[in-house]
C-alpha cells in the first residue's frame, strides 16, 4: 500500500492520496499555523479504525440476512503524552456502534466481536499500544 501526500499551501495544509485515487485532505490547528481545511493526523487514525470495523460488521451482518436502516460508528480516544518527548499516542479508544433497525442483538454483538477480534486491520494495528473497547445501541 501506498499514499503520497502533496503540499498544497505555505503552511501545513496537504492534499492526501491512495490507491483509489480519493483525495483527502490534512491540515494542522490554526494555533500552529494551520488553516483548518483538513483532518489531523490523529483524527484520521481514529477515522480510519471507525472506517475498518464499520465495513466489516456491515459485511458480517449481510451475510447474516440482518437489516441495518442506518449506523453511526462514533469512536473516542485518549491520549497520553510520553515523557521527554512531544508525542501523545492513544492510549485507550472506545468504539461507539449506533444501529438503527429490526436487528438481533445477539448477532450484531457477535459481528462486532469478529471484526474487533479476528477481521479489522486497523484494530490490529492499534491494539498493541492501546486499549480499544466498544459499545453499541439499537433503536
Amino acid at each position: 500500500m501506498k499514499v503520497e501526500l502533496t503540499r498544497v499551501d505555505d503552511a501545513f495544509h496537504f492534499e492526501a492520496s491512495g490507491a483509489s485515487g480519493i483525495k483527502n485532505h490534512i491540515d494542522a490547528n490554526v494555533d500552529i499555523g494551520g488553516h483548518n481545511l483538513g483532518a489531523r493526523p490523529m483524527e484520521l487514525l481514529l477515522m480510519g479504525l471507525g472506517g475498518c470495523t464499520a465495513i466489516d460488521v456491515i459485511l458480517i451482518l449481510k451475510k447474516q440476512r440482518q437489516v441495518i436502516e442506518d449506523l453511526k460508528i462514533s469512536v473516542d480516544g485518549d491520549r497520553e503524552k510520553i515523557d521527554g518527548t512531544e508525542m501523545s499516542p492513544f492510549r485507550k479508544i472506545n468504539v461507539h456502534f449506533a444501529f438503527k433497525g429490526d436487528l438481533d442483538l445477539i448477532k450484531v454483538e457477535r459481528a462486532i466481536k469478529l471484526s474487533m477480534e479476528k477481521y479489522c486491520s486497523a484494530t490490529a494495528q492499534l491494539s498493541p499500544t492501546a486499549e480499544i473497547t466498544h459499545t453499541l445501541s439499537i433503536n
